[in-house]
């Protein structure tokens, strides 16, 4: 994906000529292709090689019949790919059937399509995968059909997909979650979002204010399984999970812009796979609605669009509102190809080809009338995760929340960046303010609300911690494998870009700074340009102010103060603390001064101040010392005892 280039003079859409209009998403699905405009491996067509020459062991990638009647060793080939092209999709993929590799070969008749078909269930029977039709159509050369792949799960285990829900205030961000996760429409007065509120203010004001998750669960055959309790109409997690073969989490962050620190927190901190941007048709785009694209870009997660309230908009203000969002998409800062989808055909091209990051899909919808949500829904189960995490990577956890529940203890939320969790592991919990990690045992794992043994890489979870309080663990601390040896690290050096910023940026400057779940504000030590202004690069040293944190190079970052904007990436980790992990630490002894309570002299005038400092002092000697005695009264006692117990031996 194009990097973001400046940020508001680079959202700023240009003059538009009348004849610009949205591109059809059938120009990424011409009769003689199936693949994106890239021409990259998006779709999976014939088992193919995706470069129009034989495979291996004499595979004819580039032919439509590739799949019809292959001997031995030309089903190992056609398995082999299968199975990358299932990790690369973490668990499912899209199998094209009738179209060669190169497009050139089109349509199957009736027999060779059932002989296809065939195969790849066969393909499928051995990687313990479902086929499921998406549909199928009729050309000139004869027939080709598009059929998802979705690896089976168990009832404990699901696939999971992060969607992050962003847009301007009003737009109808937590009105839509309530109608998707709770399959009711609204009244149009915001019956469907009262659902997912959290505090009785964002009830009373209508408008979210923290970061809230909801989730949609779909089965094996892609249809919708949440079913709402009919008395309370709350959603029963672990029932969803448990029916699901595929669960999309949304995370569904505020609008409004004093809460902008929050919904950074949400972009950063939870992960998203993929972004939700809400744009209200009536109102167009306005507020808050290029500040969170803009972020999206900065941090590389790929965006698709939702136009809301479609029904009680008149036709030239949706034309409008469209108009404006395509100028946006295609401007430079963005360098998007917005897609306007109005059936299944033009859904299931831009989920084959959106993993691309170019093409930015556009749906319509009501959550009145319900008009085109089967569409949405349909997208959102295409989708899959962008990331494949190994099991046997050292295990790393990220912490993005903290709870205390009774009698449970200390519980801690969050993402499991890489590896393997299982029940009774023990974990290094830090940094501490002092940079040290401590010992840690796992007491449980809930995921979605439901008890689990173990969780992966890229699953959210929740723990509960053995012999520790909550007040010592905070945001932004993480739960690593001891292989890590893991250090904390007080400053680092990063390449930023300065998106916006009013004035100039020079030494000594300090703003907050997000980096996954770490949100501390740091201050600028040193930099290889004397100032920086909006669209300047740099490298630049930061120092975090308050306490070390656990950080990898590579990892975006956020760097923002007001209306000031800044996206890098860390690039070196310098001063690491060297403290090697601890279970215990070191008693302290609070020296408390007698300045306070010193009486008043025989005259009546209070003590001089070198009288007061001089009896604190001596206090502070006289408690110094009895601490000496009492710790060597102890070491007597004790070494008394272990007499009295040898003579007794």
């Amino acid at each position: 994906m194009a990097s973001i280039t400046a940020a508001d003079p680079g959202l700023n859409p240009g003059p538009m000529s009348s004849a610009e209009s949205l591109v059809p998403a059938s120009m990424f699905a011409p009769p003689s292709r199936g693949c994106g405009e890239d021409g990259g491996p998006e779709c999976f067509e014939d088992g193919e090689a995706l470069n129009g020459e034989a495979g291996d062991h004499g595979v004819d990638f580039s032919s439509k019949l590739a799949l019809v009647s292959p001997n031995g060793e030309q089903y190992d080939s056609l398995l082999r790919q299968l199975r990358e092209r299932m990790d690369e999709g973490c668990g499912e993929t899209i199998y094209v059937v009738g179209v060669g590799s190169d497009g050139g070969d089109y349509g199957l008749n009736e027999s060779d399509m059932e002989a296809s078909v065939a195969t790849v269930q066969s393909l499928c029977e051995q990687i313990e995968a479902d086929l499921i039709l998406l549909r199928e159509r009729t050309e000139s050369g004869g027939q080709v059909r598009d059929y998802l792949i979705r690896r089976r799960v168990g009832e404990a285990d699901f696939l999971e997909v992060r969607v992050a829900v962003v847009g301007n205030v009003d737009a109808g961000k937590s009105t839509l979650l309530g109608v998707l996760t709770h399959g009711e429409l609204d009244n149009g007065r915001g019956f469907a979002r009262q659902k997912l509120f959290r505090h009785k203010h964002e009830m009373e004001s209508g408008r979210t204010s923290s970061v809230g998750n909801d989730i949609l669960g779909f089965d094996q055959e892609g249809q919708v399984v949440n079913k709402p309790d009919s008395h309370g109409g709350s959603l029963d997690w672990t029932k969803i999970c448990e029916k699901s073969s595929k669960v999309i989490t949304f995370i569904d962050l505020a609008g409004h812009e004093k809460y902008l620190k929050t919904t950074v927190f949400g972009m950063t901190g939870h992960l998203p796979d993929f972004c939700m941007l809400m744009v209200g048709s009536n109102a167009g785009i306005v507020g808050m609605t290029k500040e969170h694209l803009g972020l999206a870009l900065a941090l590389n997660v790929p965006v698709f669009v939702v136009v809301t309230k479609i029904d009680m908009c008149p036709a030239n203000i949706l034309q409008e509102t469209l108009k404006l969002l395509q100028r946006l998409l295609k401007s430079p800062g963005c360098r998007k190809i917005p897609v306007l989808v109005q059936n299944k055909d033009d859904v299931i091209v831009t989920a084959s080809n959106f993993s691309s990051e170019r093409m930015c899909p556009i749906f319509q919808i009501s959550n009145v009338t319900g008009e085109n949500m089967d569409l949405l829904k349909m997208f959102l189960n295409l989708l899959s995760s962008r990331t494949s995490f190994k099991d046997d990577e050292p295990a790393e956890f990220q912490i993005d929340d903290t709870y205390s529940v009774p009698g449970v203890g200390t519980v801690v939320s969050g993402t499991t960046l890489r590896g393997l969790i299982r029940l009774n592991d023990t974990m290094l919990l830090g940094p501490d303010p002092l940079g040290a990690f401590i010992s840690i045992a796992v007491k449980s794992i809930h995921r979605k609300r439901m008890p689990v043994k173990e969780v992966r890489g890229g699953q959210t979870a929740s723990f509960a911690l053995k012999k520790i309080k909550r007040s010592s663990i905070r945001k932004g601390m993480v739960m690593v494998s001891p292989r890590l040896n893991p250090q904390a690290s007080w400053e680092f050096e990063a390449e930023i870009l300065v998106l916006h910023h009013p004035t100039t940026i020079s030494p000594r400057y300090q703003a907050m700074v997000h980096c996954g779940s770490i949100r501390q504000t740091a201050t600028i030590l040193t930099m290889n340009r004397d100032c920086l202004r909006t669209g300047d690069k740099a490298t630049v040293h930061f120092r975090f102010i308050k306490t070390p944190e656990y950080l990898h190079t590579d990892q975006r970052l956020v760097f923002r103060e007001g209306r000031t904007k800044a996206v890098g990436t860390i690039t070196k980790l310098l001063q690491s603390t060297n403290n090697q992990p601890s279970n215990s630490k070191p008693p302290q002894i609070k020296m408390q001064s007698t300045k306070k309570i010193l009486p008043k002299k025989e005259d009546g005038t209070a003590p001089t101040n070198e009288e007061a400092v001089s009896t604190s002092t001596v206090a502070s000697t006289v408690t110094t010392a009895a601490a000496a005695s009492a710790a060597a009264t102890t070491a007597a006692a004790a070494a008394a005892a272990q007499q009295v117990s040898l003579k007794k031996l």
